[in-house]
């Protein structure tokens, strides 16, 4: 298993995908008789959301969105900016946002406010990991795959300077 100098493994592969199944079997449970549409975040969800989606047994739709407030830094700016929009309309359809990780929660607000405006049906956050000791502002997940200390994390989609993503597990940045 490749390990970059300066990462350090916090939880492996196995574990990852585990509760990756977890998820997947929980939101099919949640959302029999539906058809969510599952709006990944770009790029840190990739990894997560292919995984995710081959656990949920229903119909489901992709979308993506790409929103930035970190940049190359390892604080978020506070700045949300949209890159890119969803391509399709959710007004009236059952919506789960999938995302890498929750810290400071402000982009996840802020998007939510967005999403809320269009008219979806219903409005939930699946995210991999949740760093509650960071939130900002007043959001909680819906679905959670692990919460975790204050530290930077990599790997499974997330980056320092769009390095990392391609770990196969969740590492920590020394």
């Amino acid at each position: 298993m490749y390990i970059p100098e300066g990462v350090e493994v916090y939880l492996d592969e196995e574990t990852v995908d585990g509760r990756i199944k977890a998820l997947g079997e929980e939101i099919s449970k949640d959302y029999a008789g539906k058809e969510p549409i599952l709006i990944g975040i770009l790029k840190g969800s990739i990894p997560f959301m292919a995984q995710l989606a081959k656990r949920i047994s229903l119909p489901a739709e992709f979308d993506f969105m790409a929103v930035s407030s970190y940049g190359n830094s390892r604080e978020s700016s506070g700045k949300v900016r949209i890159i890119k929009d969803t391509d399709y309309d959710i007004k009236g359809k059952d919506v789960i946002v999938i995302e890498d990780i929750v810290d400071t929660g402000i982009t996840m607000t802020r998007l939510f406010e967005m999403l809320k405006g269009r008219g979806a049906c219903s409005l939930k956050l699946c995210t991999l990991l949740d760093k509650p000791s960071r939130r900002q502002v007043d959001i909680e997940p819906d679905y959670c795959g692990f919460e975790v200390p204050d530290k930077f994390m990599v790997g499974y989609g997330m980056d320092y300077a769009q390095k990392y993503r391609n770990l196969p597990y969740i590492g920590v940045l020394l």
